[in-house]
């Protein structure tokens, strides 16, 4: 980062600018990577609607503004623009927006710029077409000015604007040497845009523009900021959520090389130093003692007994999610009800990049300059804002590359100790969690419990479903008064839970527990339990009416056809209905999540003597819908798959007197490469407005792993995660 970087300002942008200029993007919130490219841009190009610059050259700048966590949105985004701006691909590069939330808020997330729920292209899908239609329309207007014919003669090809009667081609940089953009963009409506027919962008598996930086180091993550006169800091935080500091004793700490100073914060305290090494060091040596705290006293592994017990209990009713018919009155009457609780632990982000934040203030404590990778740009700078109490024109925001994200990153919990200190030490600071305070600080997906009942009538045709789901809310911890505006139904707690069998009556019941620990958004959020319940007690109820799992799905989605041919995919894709290898065995699950219908199918094997399951093969089919770039659909879900088989096996947070006791890698296990089983996708191409895949698959790995096992061992456990030593007991 350079004096000129800090500096950059919006009046120097703009009149550095010579090329073909829409709107501009607001100047107090360009991105670190937009000041760098939009700069250098600004004197030979011009920026179309405030997504698209075109340089004289002919390259093409398109602003997207999704974070990047390896989802592939950087690449995504462009493509749909690029599709309806008819750009030649070949000369597209892509730079982080600015939190602009009237240009690139997502009208899916209540119109801010936020990543999170596989929001970004189905959010996104009509506002990017029509501004690469808008910049198509202004390119092409200029050219029938210049040339002096109608609109309606010209066409567009590969950057290129073309006048078929007379022969005459004229490219995109060139245009953008002379055009001058309207005040108000031309109105684009649905017959404007691109039929599926005629893509020559979308739809192809195009590799990814943040790829190259990436693999050659000069991609910039949070923890890689670099800002001239910047000290460094870490923290060592309350081990118990709401409790606050008590005592400290710094006495060792200024001995250590690279130490300037300590801050008692109210729930931690701050370590400052010349170098990452030093805050470390520091931390380790400060002495603090603690008082306090909401979850104090709080015992995981005890809780998710009574949570359970809490969700049997007949006379508790919780709060109607989705219900359909009388669920209650139906169970009342069924013939036959089968029942079962199922469990699911705390799980940690466990992102590869530890949490991280740099920022500086101004003297006068009302402006800000903060570097990071976050989930909500929009967010950070909103928060700064009201911090220090000045207006968000103030904030100068910076995005970084998410060294994985997953939910984690969709909070600032940072952001308010990054401030404190750059406003104390006056002099610009980068906060770094060490990987033990990572752990110790999760925010964690919520421990749960499930009572699952199914009323069956004299056939053994399912009349009723009930599912009572029991634990904290997520949105309770995150934003209380949303939580009450919702009456209580926490919408990311009860993800997933809902389904889309036909049966006549059917509710969700939600009970909340109040414990205090601190909570997130975890990748596929509330589905990556709520579907295991869901599915895995599907397949028990098959089990006792004596049906094929898979036949009593179909039966019950017969109307749905998108999840009929998803399932007829997968089936044939898998070679369903084969004998497996000895010692392995096959489980199946179906979901819609995030609007997108998937389907999977698992090949396990089982060390008895150890109780360790071992995934050899996934088979999955999917349809999102309009596919923007399949290569990201299937390395979307490989992740998944990964994510999911991780935390169906092996991870597990536990608190214990109030303290998560987990603390790095050692004792938080996550999947290993080397157990990481053959992944096979098919994309099911339909014509449905595009919606989420980066979530898609995890929820169906729970189910399917609980599906296999009961079919080689005839046990069925239901507390996920499965590890080795819960597998043996239920063998026993």
């Amino acid at each position: 980062m350079t004096e000129h970087d800090l500096n950059l300002t919006r009046r120097g942008f703009v009149g550095g600018s010579a090329g073909l200029t829409f709107t501009f993007a607001v100047g107090g919130f360009m991105t670190a990577k937009s000041d760098d490219v939009m700069a250098a841009a600004g004197k030979t190009a011009q920026t179309i609607g405030g997504w698209v610059t075109i340089a004289t050259d002919g390259s093409i700048t398109i602003q997207a503004p999704a974070a990047e966590m390896g989802q592939g949105v950087m690449t995504g985004i462009p493509m749909v623009i690029a599709e309806e701006l008819d750009a030649d691909w070949s000369k597209v590069s892509a730079v982080f927006s600015p939190p602009d939330a009237k240009t690139f808020g997502n009208p899916k997330l209540g119109g801010i710029v936020y990543t999170v729920a596989s929001k970004t292209t189905e959010g996104y899908w009509d506002k990017a077409r029509i501004a690469g239609a808008q910049a198509r329309r202004v390119l092409m207007q200029a050219a029938a000015a210049r040339w002096n014919v109608p609109l309606s003669e010209l066409k567009t090809e590969a950057s290129t604007v073309v006048h078929a009667p007379s022969g005459r081609k004229m490219g995109y940089g060139e245009i953008a040497s002379f055009a001058t953009v309207p005040a108000e963009m031309p109105a684009i409506t649905e017959a404007d845009l691109k039929k599926p027919a005629d893509y020559r962008i979308l739809g192809q598996s195009k590799p990814r523009l943040d790829i190259a930086s990436k693999t050659n180091g000069s991609a910039s993550y949070g923890i890689d900021v670099q800002v001239p006169g910047m000290v460094y800091a870490t923290l060592l935080k309350t081990p118990i959520e709401g409790a606050e500091v008590d005592t400290v004793d710094a006495t060792a700490v200024l001995k250590i090389p690279g130490a300037l100073q300590t801050v008692r914060m109210k729930d931690a305290v701050a370590l400052v130093g010349t170098s990452v090494e030093s805050v470390f060091a520091m931390r380790d040596a400060v002495k603090v003692t603690w008082k306090g705290g909401a979850t104090a006293g709080f015992d995981s592994v005890k809780a998710l007994d009574e949570y359970s017990a809490r969700a049997r209990k007949t006379d508790e009713k919780g709060l109607a999610y989705h219900p359909k018919g009388d669920a209650d009155a139906a169970l009342a009457k069924a013939a036959k009800v089968i029942s079962a609780t199922y469990q699911a632990d705390y799980v940690y982000h466990a992102q590869m990049e530890p949490m991280n934040m740099t920022a500086v203030v101004n003297a006068a404590g009302d402006e800000a300059e903060i570097w990071t990778g976050t989930q909500g740009p929009s967010i950070v700078v909103n928060v700064a804002a009201s911090i220090l109490k000045t207006k968000p024109d103030k904030i100068r925001f910076h995005q970084q590359y998410l060294g994985g994200g997953y939910g984690r990153r969709a909070q600032v919990d940072l952001l308010p100790y990054v401030l404190q200190l750059a406003k104390e030490t006056k002099k610009p600071v980068k906060l770094i969690w060490t990987r033990e305070q990572d752990v110790k600080s999760a925010k964690m997906r919520p421990m749960t419990a499930h009572y699952m009942q199914a009323g069956l009538d004299d056939k053994g045709n399912i009349v009723a479903w009930k599912h009572k789901l029991v634990g904290e809310a997520v949105t309770g911890y995150l934003a209380p008064a949303r939580l009450e505006a919702a009456k209580g139904l926490d919408p990311l707690t009860l993800e997933g839970a809902e389904h889309q069998y036909a049966i006549e009556n059917k509710v969700v019941e939600y009970v909340r527990e109040r414990r205090g620990a601190p909570l997130a958004a975890w990748r596929s959020i509330g589905a990556g339990y709520n579907k295991f319940a869901v599915e895995a007690f599907l397949d028990e109820v098959a089990a006792e009416t004596r049906t094929d799992p898979v036949k009593l799905r179909l039966s019950l989605l017969k109307d749905d056809p998108r999840a009929t041919k998803i399932i007829e995919e997968c089936l044939a894709l898998s070679n369903w209905g084969s004998k497996p290898a000895d010692g392995r065995a096959y489980g199946f699950s179906f979901a819609y999540v995030v609007g997108t219908p998937s389907a999977a199918v698992i090949e396990i094997s089982l060390d008895r003597k150890s109780g360790a399951i071992r995934a050899h093969k996934f088979w999955s089919t999917v349809d999102p819908g309009i596919v923007i770039n399949p290569d990201i659909v299937i390395s979307q879900t490989e992740s998944n798959v990964i994510y999911g088989i991780s935390q169906m096996l092996k991870e597990r947070m536990t608190l214990a007197k109030g303290e998560v006791e987990q603390s790095n890698f050692s004792d938080y296990e996550v999947l290993r490469m080397s157990e990481t089983p053959e992944i096979v996708t098919k994309i099911v191409h339909s014509t449905h407005r595009p919606t989420g895949i980066g979530e898609v698959a995890l929820p169906l790995i729970g189910g399917a792993v609980s599906n296999a096992l009961f079919a080689m061992t005839g046990k069925r456990l239901r507390h996920m995660p499965f590890t080795p030593e819960r597998v043996k007991a239920a063998l026993a």
